[in-house]
């Protein structure tokens, strides 16, 4: 009987090290795949051009695993090494608090979270294990100290003041990037809109109404009811607008695209998204919504996984982009790649150059592009942020 115990116990020890220290890894390395890796040849133009640039990602989901983002990674799309090479100025880390076990783009219920699996398996502090808010804040914590490490590599953007600095640094020091904290859905403030001054204060400049599920401030894309907002989420509307916080709308239902475009004095961003007249899936812009958006200001971020531009290809990311420069004006568009959000794409960030060679056979022009490849995000963070 004690041998029975002592193997019990040790075969629940082993189970307990896969799930903690190799389920992990496996997972982010399945779930963030890379179709085409380095090395990129691309053309000897598309490069120069490429260097040049000031180039904002509007979106990535690097902060959910458990990767030092310091160090070169062989899995996933995005770290620090892979930025620069990249030649990415500016990289928007935006947190995913919950995601509902039987996820799907049409009807999902928020009644079950398979992140509380993933930060107890990825041994995130007890703390965050039953709160949303506490999540979002323990990634703030881990970007901030990355940037800590990284011997000025890795510089945080909280205002105006902050980027216009960096910006400026960048123009002799290429050898460098910056990262901008934004949140995936507002069920993180756990009820509270006070807890909108809690993110502030921990560093958060964008957050969307919504993520995979209907939240108590507004319905998304992919819920059950997909009503628009609710009192509370106008309230916070109007509170973030106050602290110059920026709206994001992806994921969000028509309807609660409609209510936030109706009170919005600010421009609104769509972090990540595609565009129906060139993919028409659940969760993809309207032309009308995005001739809206467009007319706030705002940026629409074109995303590089299937359910958003249907395929797996540049030419796909390519013809949104061309598909809405058309539409809304080249001035409000911009890049929102999704990339380690348990998707895969077709580069990972050190492979942007691709895109912009992809862009110069298009036919658009070296302004255009710098417009798009972060121009466009720049203008809005620069007019929009807290001044210092």
């Amino acid at each position: 009987m004690k041998k029975i115990l002592l193997y019990s116990a040790l075969a629940l020890l082993l189970l307990l090290g896969v799930f903690m220290f190799v389920l992990p890894g496996q997972v982010t390395k399945r779930a963030n795949a890379v179709l085409a890796h380095a090395p990129y040849t691309p053309s000897a133009s598309a490069q120069a051009l490429h260097q040049s640039l000031d180039i904002v990602d509007l979106h990535c989901d690097a902060l959910l695993w458990n990767r030092d983002l310091l160090e070169r990674g062989k899995t996933g799309h995005v770290d620090v090494p892979r930025l620069i090479v990249g030649n990415v100025a500016l990289e928007v880390f935006t947190i995913v608090s919950k995601v509902p076990f039987g996820l799907n783009m049409e009807r999902t219920n928020g009644n079950s979270d398979m992140i509380t699996v993933l930060a107890i398996a990825q041994r995130w502090p007890p703390r965050t294990w039953g709160s949303l808010k506490e999540r979002a804040l323990y990634q703030a914590e881990k970007l901030h100290e990355f940037a800590d490490r990284s011997q000025g590599k890795l510089v945080l953007i909280k205002t105006a003041a902050d980027l216009q600095s960096y910006l400026a640094r960048r123009q002799t020091d290429r050898d460098l990037t910056a990262g901008f904290l934004g949140i995936e859905g507002a069920q993180v403030l756990e009820g509270d809109l006070a807890n909108i001054d809690v993110l502030f204060d921990a560093g958060f400049r964008m957050m969307a109404p919504t993520h995979f599920f209907d939240n108590d401030i507004a319905g998304s894309a992919h819920g059950v009811e997909k009503g628009g907002l609710t009192e509370k989420g106008k309230e916070m509307i109007r509170r973030m607008e106050a602290k110059r916080m920026l709206v994001d709308l992806a994921h969000a239902s028509p309807q609660t695209i409609d209510d936030v475009l109706a009170i919005a004095n600010k421009p609104v961003l769509v972090s990540h998204t595609g565009v129906k007249g060139t993919c028409d899936g659940a969760r993809n812009l309207s032309d009308g919504h995005v001739k809206r958006i467009a007319a706030t200001g705002g940026v629409i971020g074109i995303a590089y996984f299937d359910a958003a531009i249907c395929a797996t290809d540049i030419q796909a990311i390519v013809r949104a982009i061309h598909y809405t420069a058309d539409l809304a004006g080249v001035e409000h568009v911009g890049l929102g790649s999704d990339f380690d959000g348990a998707v895969s794409t077709p580069f990972d960030t050190a492979g942007l150059v691709q895109l912009t060679e992809a862009l110069l056979a298009e036919g658009f022009s070296e302004t255009e592009i710098g417009l798009i490849m972060g121009g466009n995000v720049l203008r809005v963070l620069q007019e929009n942020l807290p001044i210092k």
